[in-house]
């Protein structure tokens, strides 16, 4: 009898660490590495935010809370979502965890039975569908690609929705493709959706912040007030307020729902840290002007990166509307044999022949669901970007 648990078995690594890993080692070897593989804001976490860490330690708040979150952190999630989302919740709707990841977690380990099926759209966030395997269930994939600027669109929904589907899980602005619904698509896709009462809605809405060209950010729970019942709004301070590392995701849904959440987390994690607790409430609640000129520097970055990208005989990449991640394709390279002599037969070889002979690391787009691409992050400096980019056109440039 083995050691490990089938559980675990059925849970592939993260795609993204190898990557990661190799660009590490190079780094390390003295290499001149331009890492645009990580999902984190390059900004600081703002101060008045870091004040407020700095405050409840003087003044001891360093004891355990309760476990889904201090009061006070929950009436400003509360406030969070009716000023920002329409939605109409009291402090006892929301839930707080440990990061945005603990939140779907928590939800599918409380709800997920083996048998049960969730609709995950590709590309996908590495972690949904390793999460569902986890808990014994099984994700089921509809295809979002680039025909669809990377969107489900309602006829795959349909499709993909079986007696067995208890969730689907909607990731808009969306990681890796940065493709971020209008208010309209998401009309169509609640249209679907009313039609089969039994499926909830996980809509993991981190990257809500992020959104261009003047567009508005939508939830579904908003758009479709009926859907309310059953959809489990989250969100977190991770990317709005670059605080990746403080571990804070908050969310709102079901009240039997966050009963189980709540349940499961006494026996996990118990609460998130009471430091990092107090100062998202400062995040939530104080002063918010700085999004404005931080979503224009990601605006101006994301357009250098796509127009570099588009300039390349090879890549094609769409202009993204939200979050901070391109997501071009490599298919036209595919095949053929880099400068170094690398033979690129599928996108993993593309990023790490890129990675060996330029120093700069993407993620391949295979680690997302959706061969043929690769992710770039373009949460680094314009001077990064604008070097990495180079690298890329010459590395395109030497394919033969």
């Amino acid at each position: 009898m083995g050691f490990l648990s089938d559980a675990l078995g059925r849970v592939a690594p993260s795609a993204t660490v190898a990557i990661s890993q190799k660009a590490r080692e190079l780094a390390r070897a003295g290499k001149d590495v331009i890492a645009l593989s990580a999902g984190e804001p390059d900004f600081d976490t703002p101060e008045h935010v870091k004040q407020a860490a700095i405050r409840a330690m003087a003044e001891g708040k360093t004891k355990y809370t309760n476990i889904d979150g201090i009061p006070e952190l929950k009436e400003a999630v509360a406030a969070k979502f009716r000023r920002d989302n329409g939605l109409d919740v009291t402090a006892a709707d929301c839930f707080v965890g440990s990061g945005g990841k603990q939140i779907i977690f928590n939800a599918l380990l409380a709800t997920l039975n083996p048998g049960d099926e969730v609709v995950v759209p590709v590309p996908y966030w590495v972690s949904y569908p390793e999460i569902v395997r986890l808990c014994g269930a099984e994700p089921v994939f509809a295809l979002a690609d680039a025909s669809t600027g990377f969107k489900l669109s309602p006829e795959a929904l349909e499709q993909a929705i079986s007696p067995r589907t208890k969730w689907l899980i909607l990731n808009t602005p969306s990681n890796p493709s940065g493709a971020a619904y209008t208010g309209e698509e998401l009309r169509a896709l609640a249209d679907v959706l009313l039609r089969h009462p039994h499926v909830h809605i996980l809509t993991d809405d981190i990257y809500e912040v992020l959104v261009y060209d003047g567009g508005t950010f939508a939830t579904i729970a908003q758009v479709e007030p009926q859907l309310q019942a059953r959809t489990l709004t989250m969100n977190g301070v991770s990317k709005s307020h670059a605080m990746t590392g403080w571990r804070i995701g908050y969310c709102t849904g079901p009240r039997e729902l966050l009963a189980a959440m709540t349940k499961l987390q006494g026996q996990s994690t118990t609460n998130p840290s009471s430091i990092s607790q107090w100062a998202a409430v400062e995040a939530l609640n104080g002063p918010q002007e700085f999004l404005k000129d931080w979503r224009s520097v990601f605006q101006r970055r994301r357009d250098l990166v796509v127009s570099g990208l588009n300039a390349n005989t090879g890549l094609d990449c769409l202009t993204p509307e939200g979050a901070f991640y391109v997501f071009p394709s490599v298919k036209r390279l595919l095949g053929k044999t880099s400068a170094a002599g690398a033979r690129l037969e599928t996108d993993e070889d593309f990023v790490l022949a890129l990675l060996e002979e330029t120093g700069v690391a993407l993620v391949h787009g295979a680690a997302f669901g959706l061969p043929g691409h690769m992710r770039l992050s373009y949460a680094a400096s314009d001077a990064e970007l604008a070097e990495a980019v180079k690298r890329i056109q010459e590395f395109c440039a030497g394919v033969r």
